[in-house]
């Protein structure tokens, strides 16, 4: 996605499109999206995946779920992860298939998550998932973490849900949720809060966080 294919607010749309129309949103920019979110050569600020390196053995396995062009996966397997790629759009499984990366298509509301893994990592795009069904995939994702294993999480902050319209007029779903009301949904299913990151971008705010399944060390 360009950065003009953005998703941006349109206060006037309707509350109807849901998890298929944003993936039809997706499924028609993969090579602008790749070109805009595409790592800088010099850079190396990963945060969230230098906390989530810390919490993992080296050789452990990852489910990636929203893998999109694939850059997250490539940083992590450079550092000895083993990653399952998936994504809800056909058009970026064919991307990194181009970039001789094998990913899967995968519906994380439907679909069998496999597992049990030694992670999962979802990082911006659980935002677009239904606000009534995204306790349910909560459920679905710790259910595919292995005891002692983690889930890293990037997710929009603030209230309410909306419909955001990108410049070529596709329609992407957006849930907002609180900080104080993710938390407590996943520690209500055994994942509790070692690291936690909020941090203002071009979309609103964002909360990034990690968690493990069961006692924390």
């Amino acid at each position: 996605m360009t950065a003009s294919e953005m998703p941006k607010d349109d206060e006037a749309a309707s509350r109807s499109a849901s998890n298929p129309s944003t993936l039809a949103g997706y499924e028609g920019c993969a090579d602008d999206y790749a070109e805009t979110t595409a790592p800088k050569p010099d850079a190396d600020d990963q945060p969230a995946l230098v906390e989530l390196l810390k919490a993992l053995e080296p050789g452990s396995r990852l489910l990636e779920i929203g893998s999109g062009p694939g850059w997250d996966a490539d940083w992590l397997k450079e550092r000895g992860l083993i990653v399952r790629r998936t994504d809800g759009a056909e058009s970026f499984v064919q991307f990194q298939a181009g970039r001789g990366r094998q990913a899967e298509r995968l519906d994380v509301i439907s679909d069998p998550l496999g597992g049990p893994y030694d992670g999962v990592v979802a990082l911006h795009v659980l935002q677009h998932v239904e606000r009534e069904i995204l306790p349910a995939v909560f459920a679905r994702i710790a259910e595919a973490i292995r005891d002692g294993g983690v889930f890293l999480l990037a997710l929009r902050e603030g209230e309410g849900e909306s419909v955001e319209i990108g410049s070529t007029g596709s329609e992407y779903y957006v849930a907002l949720w609180p900080r104080s009301e993710i938390i407590a949904a996943l520690a209500a299913l055994g994942l509790g809060l070692l690291w936690s990151r909020s941090f203002d971008g071009r979309e609103g705010c964002w909360l990034t966080a990690l968690f493990r399944k069961g006692a924390l060390r």
